[in-house]
Order: structure tokens, then sequence, then C-alpha cells
């Protein structure tokens, strides 16, 4: 919510203006109050696009169709005036975030806000194709999450079936990721594409993913045609009826899709034969189809149709917020005073009764959330730490690999970094809040640079996080840093993709040990926990000069200032016999495997088991993988490997312990690879804006020279980075894995281990 500007009109259509919610290039919504006092959203159309008769014709019909439903979960029109130079419309002020704020905010909502999300949104659906209309444009952006249940807005490119429709005869109109595949065709679309459109909002809202990606709109458009969605995740978090439901949602062939009316029916049973506690909370006494019953229930009934904490807390803190924002808006810029610039900064002083009209209102909502009404939303208490009304929002962007060769990599960045902006806005004492850009490349070359693009033309992202393989990282590091945008490279190794030798990038930060500093952890082990006065060192040519680079480290500085030697296995030469043998005859107490290969590894492990050494052996986190386990078998027990990412679940600390249980929580499994370092990722950033003072006027260029003079201590490690050349401090950075019973067990931060 913004201040008026100069040029904004003091009223229109008897509608005092009293702040911006927002603007675009066709117009400006308004926050207004009607005369008889409602506070409603007026939605103003600039006069150039007014000028163009299809585009009034569609404004008309916005109109017209808005006006004629008038069920519980669509906003009603109010006043319009479609004849007016800047044709305008009004309809009830919803304080509640749209459905994309929520999630990009807190990430998936639970499965039980999903039920009544679909049962309601679909209820919306069946009244408006009742009516005859088809809506076009269900998506997440169209949703707003109210106290008493969401809202489904915006009729602007609204039809009646068999309608003739003002664009041309081969234009795509809707959302790319949320058309359906006769919209993406540009063929002639009924209320099946309505329910396609809401299938696809639903899984969004469960899993925070797009079921057809994201990225280049063409490409959206040809996997939502030709290739199944992206429904990862969706059985483990919903029902069994309600995945189905919306499995069903997402047939290609719309007479395979259920009627809106049909959805409504399944996801009525399924929260009633589940026996969730949305359903025991009198959720299931929703009115049906035909309206006959209003947000908060039949005539003369007690319990509410939709229960006041049907939406998670966190969701309800900013509705909450909005609410208190609205009956406080913030003052026309051109209207203080002088007198109010004496009493210190230039904002005007509220009037006892508004401050207490305000707090009741957030109280009210914060009680049924279950918060607690003792968070009053005041200024002072906002200056104070307190709360966290009037706050900015800054947007973290995410560029990852969602749907590529490491998607799995990529969704543990996306949870991590959900998880941590989540973490970050739940804190009452927060100068700022942050949200989510979430852009997938799919880990091509090509779409990382339009994806880095997308993230860099928003104005509003301050830094991004990722990407998520070494191919991508090198295809957009020079964009983000001639865009002066901080990068923040969380499993990328430095090294591989030239950045530590650019010293012309500024901007990129990269959170993982160097690969020339993974010795360090094994020479530490081999000096403090299993003390080695001989060391011998095997390796494998096949994987190339920083390997070796390694191994002569190791040589130069041997474990506990013993002696070193190394065995070479040439890179044509399966048999690692012969540098076993040599290491024996070097009597060594420990050996280390210099090789980046499983398989050859795996070799490796099983000559030293056929020649009786029981030492330890030691070897790079490139080895760790199912394939060592699998091909070394048996002789794989005891193998120590080094690896520059956590494993939070393993580790005995009160914040790994934290981010493990809500990681369980959200996810329902154990924290995988490199999402605790993305969920670090974001604190560091949070830190940097912090320390910049976290106001709306910080910029990218700020956050950039910034970061790399802040310190976090994360779930994972400690942030900390040399000055001048702005690498990454190596000390304490790396972790140790063991192989116990046939698995990689953690050990502990390598410093840690034995101490």
């Amino acid at each position: 919510m913004l201040a008026l500007r100069a040029e904004d009109p003091e009223e229109l259509g008897g509608h005092r203006l009293l702040a911006r919610l927002g603007s675009g290039g066709m117009g400006v919504v308004y926050l207004a109050r009607a005369a008889d006092g409602a506070l409603v959203a007026l939605k103003v159309i600039r006069a150039e696009y007014a000028a163009d008769p299809a585009f009034r014709a569609r404004f008309r019909r916005e109109v017209r169709l808005a006006t004629g439903l008038s069920g519980p979960w669509l906003v009603p029109v109010t006043a319009a005036d479609a004849e007016a130079r800047e044709p305008w419309l009004a309809g009830t002020f919803v304080p509640g975030p749209s459905l994309t704020e929520a999630v990009e905010t807190y990430g998936p909502l639970p499965a039980p806000t999903v039920v009544v999300l679909g049962r309601l949104l679909a209820q919306a659906l069946a009244e408006v194709h009742e009516a005859g209309l088809v809506h076009r444009d269900v998506k997440p952006a169209n949703v707003l999450l109210a106290v008493d249940g969401p809202r489904l807005i915006d009729f602007g490119i609204a039809q009646g079936a068999g309608a003739t429709a003002l664009t041309s005869p081969d234009a795509v109109v809707g959302t790319p990721g949320y058309l359906s595949p006769e919209q993406a065709r540009a063929d002639e679309v009924g209320a099946p594409s309505d329910v396609f459109s809401l299938g696809c909002a639903l899984a969004y809202a469960a899993t925070g993913r797009r079921p057809f990606g994201t990225g280049d709109p063409a490409a959206v458009l040809y996997r939502t045609v030709h290739e199944s969605p992206d429904l990862a995740g969706l059985e483990r978090l919903l029902p069994p009826p309600v995945h189905t439901a919306i499995t069903g949602c997402l047939a290609k062939a719309p007479g395979d899709r259920p009627t809106s009316a049909a959805l409504h029916r399944v996801l009525v049973a399924a929260a009633e034969s589940a026996g969730s506690s949305v359903a025991a909370a009198g959720l299931t006494a929703v009115s049906d189809a035909d309206g006959s019953s209003g947000p908060m229930g039949p005539p003369g009934t007690a319990a509410p149709a939709v229960p006041l904490d049907w939406l998670p807390s966190t969701v309800l803190r900013l509705v909450a917020d909005r609410s208190a924002r609205a009956l406080d808006p913030p003052p026309r810029a051109a209207a203080a005073s002088p007198r109010a610039g004496a009493q210190g900064d230039g904002v005007r002083s509220p009037s006892r009764r508004r401050l207490l009209t305000v707090a009741g209102s957030a109280a009210a909502v914060l009680a049924a959330s279950g918060v607690g009404a003792a968070v009053v939303l005041t200024r002072k208490s906002a200056a104070s730490g307190g709360s966290t009304h009037g706050v900015p929002t800054h947007v973290i962007g995410l560029q990852a690999d969602l749907t590529g060769p490491q998607k799995s990599l990529g969704t543990e960045h996306e949870r991590g970094v959900r998880l941590a902006v989540a973490a970050h806005n739940a804190r009452t004492d927060v100068r700022f809040r942050l949200a989510v850009k979430t852009v997938d490349d799919g880990g091509e070359a090509a779409r990382a640079r339009r994806a880095a693009r997308t993230l860099i033309a928003d104005p509003a992202v301050l830094a991004v996080v990722g990407p998520t393989g070494t191919l991508t990282v090198r295809a957009v590091g020079r964009l983000y840093d001639t865009a002066s945008t901080p990068l923040v490279v969380v499993s990328v190794e430095p090294t591989a993709t030239g950045l530590l030798t650019n010293a012309d990038l500024r901007t990129i930060c990269v959170t993982r040990v160097p690969q020339r500093a993974e010795d360090y952890p094994l020479l530490d082990y081999l000096t403090r926990v299993h003390r080695t006065h001989r060391t011998s060192v095997i390796v494998d040519r096949a994987s190339g000069d920083p390997v070796w680079a390694l191994a002569q480290a190791l040589d130069e500085t041997p474990p506990a200032h013993g002696t070193a030697a190394l065995h070479e296995v040439p890179a044509d030469q399966d048999d690692f016999g012969p540098a076993v043998a040599a290491a024996l005859d070097f009597r060594a107490q420990a050996v280390v495997c210099m090789s980046t290969s499983p398989a050859r590894a795996a070799r490796c492990a099983q000559a030293l088991a056929t020649a009786d050494f029981t030492g330890p052996r030691l070897g790079l986190e490139a080895v760790m993988r199912p394939a060592f386990l699998t091909a070394a078998g048996a002789a794989a027990e005891g193998w120590v490997l080094e690896a520059p990412y956590t494993d939070p679940a393993s580790d005995g600390s009160k914040a790994a312990r934290a981010f493990t249980a809500a990681y369980r929580e959200r996810y329902g499994s154990a924290p995988g690879p490199w999402s605790a370092e993305a969920y670090d990722a974001v604190g560091l950033i949070a830190a940097t804006l912090t320390a910049l003072g976290g106001g709306t006027g910080t910029e990218r260029g700020q956050v950039a020279e910034r970061i790399f003079r802040t310190t976090y201590d994360g779930v994972a490690k400690r942030l900390d980075f040399d000055e001048d050349t702005r690498a990454l401090e190596s000390m304490g950075k790396t972790f140790l894995y063991q192989v116990t019973d046939g698995e990689f067990r953690f050990l502990g931060r390598n410093d840690r281990v034995g101490a």
C-alpha cells in the first residue's frame, strides 16, 4: 500500500481515494472509501487504453459480467463507470494477499488449507459456469486469501460460452503456466478450461511449483500441450481423493476433466471422509453451489462455514497487517504540513480513536490465528520492533534447475530458500519482509540467460540465489555482474566456473569452498583424529589436473608433519592393484584416494581390501554416490569422505535441529544436501539488508558491496569473506562422512570431528 501521488485525484465517482494498492501499464488500483463508509478497491484504466474501442468493449464486458455474479467467493462490483474518459470499477476491498504472494512469501500451503481453497474456488467456478460464462484467467494472482475464505477476481477476459472473442483468432489469451491445452492452442474454450487452470493453481498452492514449469512462455505452452504435469510430492502432501481430483483436473482432453460442480462435491466428500481438522471444525457446512449461504455460514447457525483459522498463522499476520494499514493509510505526500515536519519525522500523528480502531482490527485477526491479541499494530510498536506493521518487502530471486538434469538439487535449493524466507517473516522484530521470485532455467545455458534477464528486469529483486549448476553459473555470471545484482552461488565449485579468477566480476558471492581447499579436511583428519606419519596418496590421473594439484599439496605438506608418497594410476588403466602394492611397500599408515570417479574409487577400495589394508582410507566428495557403495560393497566400510555440505538432520546443533524440524514439517522428509546452505544464503542476504538499514531505498549495488563485509552464522557454517579477494574463508567450512553399514553417515564439521 503506497501513498497517493500529487497527480492522483481526491475523489472519483463519489469515492474518496485513500492510497494506491498497485499500478501497471494499463492503470491504477486505489484503496477508496465509498459514501456509505465501506472500503473498496477501485480500478482505473488509463485514457490511452480506453480510447481503443476493443479495449473499452472488454472493460464494459468485465463490468457487466462481474456485476451479474454475487456468489460468496466472488468479489461483488459495487459501482462502475465504463463510459468515463478513464473508465473505472469498484469492488469490495479484500485485505488479504493473493495466492501467489502467500506462496512466494511463505511457501506451499498446508493440506487442510488447500482442500478448503479448492472446494470454495470450485464452488465459485460452478456459479460462473452455471451463468453460462468462462473466466479464462484462473490463476494464483487472481485468488485473494481472506479470513473468511478465498475470493476469485478479475473477469477482464471472461466470455460467455460460444461468444466471439475480442482478440485475433489465433491469439493466446490468459497466463502461460495456468492455461489449458485448448487455450494454449488458441482453440475454442469452455468451462473445462477453467477447471484445468484451477487444478494448476491448486497444485501450485500445495507444492509451491507450477505443474508445467516456468521460463520461456512458448516452452511452458509446449509442455502444457504435450507433456505430463510435474506433480512430484503432491500424492504425499494431499489426501488420496484430493490428489486424484487435482490430477483429473489436469487431463489433456476437456471431456476427461470433472465439472466444477463435481469437483466441489468430491472435495467436500474428501474432507468429510478424511476426518481432517478442517472438516471437524465445521468447514463442511460451507454453502452449496447455489450460494444459499454466505461466507460466514447459513442464517441461524452458530458455527461459521469457514473457520477463522483456515489460513496458516503466517498468512493471517499478513491479513492483519493489510487490515491495519487499510484503516490507517499513508498520507498523501504532497499534503504533509510544515507543522507535521516540525514534530520530528514528517508523519501525521494518528488520533487516539484511529489507533484504537487499527489495533482492534489487527488484534481480531491475530486472535483468530492463535497468534495472540496482545500484538497491537501501532507506529510506536512497529518502530520498537514489536511488529512488522508498515515494513517494506524485499524480493530475493531464486534461479534454479527445477525441471532439468539437476532437478533434485534445484529443489533442495528452492526448499531451503523458502524455509528461510518463512522463518524471517515469522519474526516480530524484523525491519523488512522477504519474498521469493523463482525462475526455472532447466539447467540449460540459453534458458539460464533468459531467467537471469527476467530477474534483473524486476527492480524489486535485490539479490539472487543460484543457479544450480556450473554450466548455468558460467552462462549468467557476467549478466548479473553487469547489472550490479548480487548473485549468491550455493553449490557450484567456484574454481570450475572461473569466477575466482575473474577479478572484474565483483557481485558474485560463492558460499562453497573451492576445490583447492578440499585437501585441508583430509590433512586435518590425519593430523588430529588419526595421527598418521606415513601417508600414501593414490592419484587417479583420469580425474584431471585439479585432483593432481590436491595430491601434490598433500605430498608437500604431509599430515602430522610426517612423510607422504604419491602413487599414480594412469587414466587408461583400471587396475589399482599396482598403486596399492606400492602404498604397502611404502608402509603407509593411511591411504588417500584422489579420484572423482565413484567406479574407479571403488576399484581402489577393493584393491585395498584384497591387500588386507585396514588403516584410515579417505576420499573426495565426488565419489560419495550410491555407485561407490554398490561397486565397492563391503570394501567401502570405514571410508572417510570430505564434503562441502552438511547433513542438518544428523547435526546436533540447535540451529540444525530447528531447520530439520521445519523441513520435515513442510516437506515430510529429512533435508537433502545443499538445502541448509541455500537457507543460509538467504540468511546472509537478510543480514546484509539489515546492516544497510532494510529500508525501501536499498539498491542492488549496495547489497553487492556490503555482502562481502557481512558475517553470518548459519545452520551449516559461518559465512565470512576475504575483503580483498571476496572469496569465502575456507577454515571450518567442510564436513566429514564415513561409510557405516553401507551408508554415508555424517561425522560433523571437519574441525569438530574428534575434538
